[in-house]
């Protein structure tokens, strides 16, 4: 089997890569190591060394190619990481199991202006606050499925996949959701009105956002700006047709080590 031990160059020096392809040989398989700044290796399966913005970055490209991954954990928290970073051999053995259990992570298909973009955490669009503009609160319009589910004048709005209910949308407010559940999450970031809530809705839904009023709204997909909004312009967001696949010792051990990292 060949495994690939990416890592991000500016938290990970290629060193520390080392026992783990190490450890990848002394089992029967084979490890290259790379920069996640280089392209993608053929690979089998794929060990990623860095933080939960390594990770992110790791999985979109892991997904199209339908590659496994797991993540050792070198950043802050580590919600996507499965071991901390003195685990690395751990992830090496878990690798080289033929019968290792795969956890699917869906992911969010958004286009704005034509163009796509494949998103694991969430689309977040955002009023504009720059020098030289009003403050204003931004005036969203949500429809699901081309229906109504509401008109949010707030700072913003988040469309979260179950994975990225833990990122931004839970400091908005939002629910936890567990990776296998077959929904989504819309969360308004700092609405005007009390009574706007998260919705849960499902994830065979497509949800529309359009900008109602004046003023700007900027669109993010896993905190990268994918461009401007303006009064008329809509984003949708759909499940994308592919997903990404994260390696797991247990699935069992999924709430101990969120419990474990949020607190």
């Amino acid at each position: 089997m060949k495994v690939g031990i990416a890592y991000n160059a500016e938290r990970v020096g290629a060193a520390s890569a080392a026992p783990i392809a190490e450890a990848l040989r002394s089992a029967g398989g084979d490890a290259v190591i790379f920069s996640l700044a280089e392209p993608f290796p053929p690979m089998d399966r794929l060990i990623v060394l860095g933080g939960d913005g390594a990770i992110l970055h790791a999985a979109k490209h892991a997904s199209a190619l339908g590659i496994p991954l797991v993540g050792v954990n070198y950043g802050h928290v580590g919600f996507l990481t499965e071991y901390d970073r003195d685990e690395g051999v751990r992830a090496a053995h878990l690798c080289m199991r033929e019968d290792a259990e795969t956890l699917e992570r869906s992911m969010l298909e958004a286009e704005l202006g034509g163009k796509k973009a494949y998103l694991i955490n969430e689309l977040t669009l955002l009023r504009r606050v720059s020098d030289g503009h009003d403050l204003g609160v931004g005036k969203i319009l949500a429809a699901i499925d081309g229906s109504d589910a509401g008109e949010f004048v707030a700072d913003g709005l988040i469309v979260a996949t179950p994975t990225g209910s833990t990122a931004y949308s839970l400091s908005a407010g939002g629910c936890i959701m567990t990776p296998d559940c077959p929904a989504f999450l819309l969360t308004p970031v700092c609405a005007v009105s009390s009574k706007a809530r998260p919705i849960v809705f499902p994830d065979s839904g497509v949800i529309t956002l359009s900008l109602f009023g004046e003023g700007e709204l900027y669109a993010y997909g896993d905190g990268k700006f994918l461009g401007e909004m303006h009064a008329g312009d809509t984003i949708t967001a759909r499940k994308a047709e592919r997903s990404a696949l994260f390696l797991t010792e247990s699935r069992q051990e999924l709430f101990r080590r969120l419990t474990q990292k949020i607190n």
